[in-house]
This record gives C-alpha cells, sequence and structure tokens, in this order.
C-alpha cells in the first residue's frame, strides 16, 4: 500500500530532532529544475512562483545559494503546512514513523516524489507552475510532461497490493492518475460536509487538509495496511458515509 500526499509551499529546517537517512530518488530532475530556475531574474522567477516581493525574495535568495546534498532535513519534518502540523510526526513513535517512512509518498513539483526520510532542502515550486526550458531537445511549459512517468513509477515501486490511498490536492494525484494500470486500485479519501440547501458535497480548504493530516497520522498509529480499515477514521466531525462513497472513493462527511 502506498498513501500520497501534497507538499507544502511553507517549509522549515529548524527540527534538529531528526536527520535525513537517504537522497530523494529523482534528485537528476531536481537538478535539472535547479538549474533552470537559477538562471532566471528576480522578475522571471517571481511570474513563475506568482509571489509578493517578500516571498520572491526569499525563494530567489534560496535558489542562488542553493545545495542539494547539504543542510538538508527529512522531508516529512521539512513541510510546515497544516496538514503536516496535525500529522504531527515529530511526536510519533518509531514503529508510525517507520510505517510512513514505507507507505507515504509526498509527490513534489520540485522533487518530483520523496519517502518521508529524503533530505530536502527549502524550495518553490508548485507541480502547476508554467515553466518554459528546454532540455534534451524537448521545450517543456509545463511540469507534467517533464517528470513523465516517473512520479508513478516512484510511488508505485514494491507495492505488491496496488493499493494507493490519495490524500493528495488534484494537482498532485494528476502526476500518476495517467499512467495507473489494471492491477493499481487508487482510493480516494474526500472530507466534505453536506450544503444544507443543495443537499451536495462541500468542500472547505483548511478542513480538508486538517483531516488529510490526521488520517495520515491515524494510518500511521494503526499500522493501517487495509484499505476497508480507513472507514474507522472518526475526527474532527468526520465520519465515513458508505451512501455516499464508492469502491474508489471514502466519502467522509462532516456532521
Amino acid at each position: 500500500m502506498r498513501i500520497i500526499i501534497s507538499p507544502a509551499q511553507k517549509m522549515n529546517l529548524a527540527n534538529d530532532d531528526f536527520t535525513a537517512i537517504d537522497q530523494p530518488a529523482l534528485l537528476a530532475h531536481t537538478q535539472i529544475l535547479q538549474t533552470y530556475i537559477q538562471q532566471l531574474s528576480f522578475k522571471q522567477a517571481q511570474v513563475l512562483w506568482q509571489s509578493n516581493d517578500q516571498i520572491t525574495s526569499l525563494n530567489y535568495q534560496r535558489f542562488q545559494t542553493m545545495n542539494l546534498y547539504e543542510n538538508v532535513a527529512p522531508a516529512l519534518m521539512a513541510f510546515d503546512g497544516i496538514q503536516y502540523q496535525y500529522m504531527a510526526p515529530s511526536l510519533l513513535d518509531q514503529p508510525a514513523l517507520s510505517y510512513l517512512q514505507e507507505h507515504l509518498r509526498i509527490l513534489s513539483g520540485f522533487y518530483g516524489s520523496l519517502r518521508p526520510f529524503d533530505g530536502v532542502t527549502p524550495y518553490r515550486l508548485e507541480l502547476q507552475s508554467k515553466v518554459d526550458f528546454i532540455h534534451n531537445g524537448t521545450r517543456f511549459t509545463k511540469l507534467y510532461p517533464f517528470w513523465q512517468k516517473l512520479i508513478y513509477q516512484h510511488v508505485t515501486d514494491q507495492n505488491d497490493d496496488g493499493l494507493i490511498v490519495n490524500l493528495a490536492s488534484k494537482e498532485y494525484s494528476k502526476a500518476i492518475i495517467p499512467y495507473l494500470e489494471e492491477s493499481d486500485r487508487l482510493l480516494t479519501c474526500t472530507f466534505a460536509s453536506i450544503d444544507p440547501v443543495t443537499k451536495q458535497l462541500k468542500i472547505k480548504a483548511t478542513e480538508a487538509k486538517i483531516a488529510r493530516g490526521e488520517m495520515v497520522r491515524f494510518m500511521a498509529e494503526n499500522q493501517i495496511t487495509d484499505g476497508e480499515a480507513l472507514k474507522q477514521f472518526d475526527s474532527r466531525g468526520f465520519h465515513f458515509h458508505p451512501a455516499r462513497s464508492s469502491s474508489n472513493e471514502f466519502i467522509f462527511i462532516k456532521e
């Protein structure tokens, strides 16, 4: 079984309690992106990142001095968005962390796919970013064709039962969906509420991120290896809703 999640834009290397144990598997492609971004002007980088002057300045400097091999931190600890805060990986015990190292993959526009304890450095690059560079004679304006099947292959490597629990946003799950094979089963978990007027599902971004983080924590603490066991997740008012769910999408409704 594999679990896929999105990265976070906010990153923090201040946690000294954990160290990286390996390099990202797709680092050769990361180096290509690093070189491309380092050659951009400040204004070009700002357009790429769609960021204000302060955030652009921070990340522009990061890329100018970037070293992919030194002063790195485990990906699971380095990302500091809402999902990761509620996952609270620094509070997990060793069996739970070992579970995540085996089953969890963090998808990334810059690194492709990461194991939790792969060493990363702060960066900014969304998977849906509009790029413009040439590699091996091919011009790329999007990152999806640049990564091609590599992200999918890393996620599914040695995934014997074919189950992929999708806790990523559409932007990131899109990197593997086109390459799914018959032996794969993508199980998407959706966290929503029911609109009292339309009775339609309504997804609130912040609540969904929190629930995704808590779902990862739930899986790690309980060593979940069976998709059916996800139905037992019950947190912050979210409960599994069988009537609205299907075999490939488990819907959790907040009452």
